[in-house]
């Protein structure tokens, strides 16, 4: 299969992919089952019928509204499924058809998966982040990590040992010093800075990227969630003092970057 066609079928791919992750960004935050019961609109309980179901295409010729209440369809729906489309080509297109193109699949799956939970609910589901670190460190022994700083600390053992040594070691590393600030902020401050949610995802992009690039995210999250996160409240004219900054979104986005560029 030539390399366009790799990429092509990719995006195929991650269409269909990005409309499971849409289900899971609506369920898990609310508890419910991405198995059952099938897919329906949220406001009048109509199940969505397979040619209403296409990626993007049914929206499009719904014109974001369900066929049966015409009440409006969230533009996150087709956001979502083009945003996975795209990575699911980028990741091939980078990596070819490798393990490694598949361990960025599913690393960009549930970033996007978090960033739009985090949007809407300000919540971050266990089933992205401890089902995310878990699914990184099988990664890590599968397409191991690079430019791994243990390989010079462990010797001549084998790359893989020494991934999965670096990928839980950045998860503990990089989810302890989230869990330092949040403290420190909430004993200074008073009330809570940061959820225990961030913590986890940090630990599940250490576990996927490894010490150096998990901190640069970790660094790039925080510049851009504190720039844009003040630009938004001053421009709002929220309330500092009450507003929920959705700082996993910024994560996600920083480790999207941080993925892409390495």
């Amino acid at each position: 299969m030539s390399l366009n066609l790799e990429v092509v079928a990719a995006a195929l791919a991650g269409l269909l992919a990005g409309s499971f992750l849409n289900v899971c960004i609506y369920r898990w935050p609310r508890d419910l089952s991405v198995v059952w019961p099938g897919s329906h609109c949220p406001e009048c309980g109509h199940a969505i019928a397979p040619y209403d179901n296409v990626p993007v295409l049914s929206f499009v010729l719904l014109g974001g509204r369900c066929r049966h209440c015409l009440s409006a369809i969230p533009w996150r729906y087709p956001v979502v499924e083009a945003l996975t489309a795209v990575l699911f080509a980028l990741g091939v297109a980078k990596f070819g058809l490798t393990a490694w193109a598949a361990k960025f699949a599913l690393h960009a799956f549930l970033l996007l998966g978090m960033i739009f939970s985090d949007l809407e609910t300000r919540l971050l589901p266990d089933q992205f982040t401890k089902g995310g670190i878990v699914l990184g460190l099988i990664c890590a022994a599968v397409a191991p990590l690079e430019r791994n700083p243990f390989t010079y600390l462990m010797g001549g053992s084998d790359p893989r040992v020494h991934s999965i040594v670096e990928a839980a070691f950045a998860a503990v590393f990089l989810s302890g010093v989230v869990w330092l600030v949040g403290e420190a902020y909430t004993r200074i401050r008073g009330r809570e800075g940061l959820g225990f949610g961030d913590v986890k995802m940090l630990a599940m992009i250490g576990a996927f990227q490894g010490l150096l690039p998990g901190l640069f995210t970790l660094f790039l999250g925080v510049v851009s969630g504190s720039v844009l996160g003040l630009a938004y409240i001053y421009l709002t004219r929220k309330d500092p003092a009450t507003y929920q900054l959705p700082f996993g979104s910024f994560l996600g986005a920083a480790a999207l970057i941080t993925a892409l560029t390495r």
